[in-house]
């Protein structure tokens, strides 16, 4: 039987060499507040294409100063960024892995001086700052600011764009009903909720026409909130969008229980896969070559999206080809290890 895990996957005329994905993981490494790439950035993310990841999509990266989560948050907001992203991108490719990057605003949930913004006034929780609901010119320039950070990041040589729309950030908190209260075109219907990332994808289609993936968080875990069967109709309007793949996780919009498992993620990628008709990616508590091959084998994704995983295990691809009887060739440098 074929491993397929380790089978080439093709998406917009892009090919990964395996099914693998590192998934973007906060860092909070940068200096000075500058949102620039450094030494612990290029280290980290080369060692796992060094380790035979097929595409490694880099931390949630700032579309604007106030839409940083943290003030050590790398950024996408200024042409200076560029020069240190172009570097990133180029040393993981180097090592055989394709580069993606996120691109990202923090909404309410952005932990900086200052004002943050929202689509309504509500802030996460009771140690939070309450946000700026945005106007309608905030929500304009916001989606001209994703554009601009697609630009760069075209740029700087990256070749998948992921757009973050998960996690209680802003485009999860227009999404939802829980953080929406609007009462104008961006709230009320989900049709009008979905609007700004629907802007937001226009704009960024507008000047990349390369592989697009979105984040989504499939379930709230909240009564009052979205579930699956809601994010099967936005993906469906994504995909109409033209938007190439969904990268599923869950939760985070508000402050909710989770019961999490292994692969307690996994049904809500197989249920938009199937029923919105788009290719998906699996993550959450994914940590064995054997989970990860049944999740495949299934039709349940069709890449595997690791965090923590590759975080203890740069070689994780090795370690999973090893389980499945798989032979994976080593950098020709590690041979005598390997």
């Amino acid at each position: 039987m074929a491993v397929k895990l380790f089978e080439p996957y093709e998406i917009n005329n892009v090919t990964l060499k395996n099914r693998i994905v590192m998934s973007p993981m906060c860092m909070y490494s940068c200096h000075n507040e500058d949102g620039m790439a450094n030494d612990w950035h290029y280290t980290h993310y080369t060692s796992r294409a060094v380790g035979r990841v097929g595409l490694i999509i880099v931390e949630a990266t700032a579309v604007t100063p106030q839409g940083r989560i943290s003030p050590q948050d790398l950024g996408i907001w200024s042409d200076e960024h560029v020069e240190g992203l172009t570097k990133l991108a180029g040393m993981i490719k180097a090592h055989g892995a394709k580069a993606g990057i996120q691109i990202a605003h923090a909404g309410r949930k952005a932990e900086l001086e200052g004002e943050i913004l929202a689509p309504s006034a509500i802030p996460f929780n009771k140690k939070m700052k309450t946000p700026k609901e945005m106007s309608v010119h905030d929500i304009k320039e916001t989606v001209k600011a994703f554009g601009k950070a697609a630009e760069r990041a075209k740029q700087a040589g990256f070749d998948i764009i992921e757009i973050h729309g998960a996690h209680g950030y802003l485009i999860n908190e227009f999404l939802s009903p829980i953080t929406n209260h609007r009462s104008d075109e961006y709230g009320g219907t989900m049709e009008n909720r979905y609007r700004f990332l629907k802007e937001v994808i226009a704009e960024v289609k507008a000047v990349w026409d390369g592989p697009l993936f979105v984040r989504v968080s499939a379930n709230d875990y909240l009564e009052e909130g979205l579930d699956p069967s809601h994010y099967v109709m936005m993906a469906k309007w994504m995909k109409e969008d033209g938007v190439h793949l969904i990268d599923v996780s869950s939760g985070a919009v508000a402050p909710a229980k989770i019961s999490t498992y292994p692969g307690y993620q996994v049904p809500f990628s197989e249920k938009i896969k199937r029923e919105a008709e788009i290719p998906t990616g699996s993550v959450g508590l994914i940590t064995t070559g054997i989970q990860a091959e049944e999740i495949l084998q299934n039709n349940r994704a069709d890449l595997i999206f690791l965090a923590r995983a590759l975080l203890r295990d740069p070689y994780w691809p090795r370690t999973a080809a090893e389980e499945l009887g798989y032979e994976i060739e080593p950098p020709v440098q590690y041979q005598r290890g390997w």
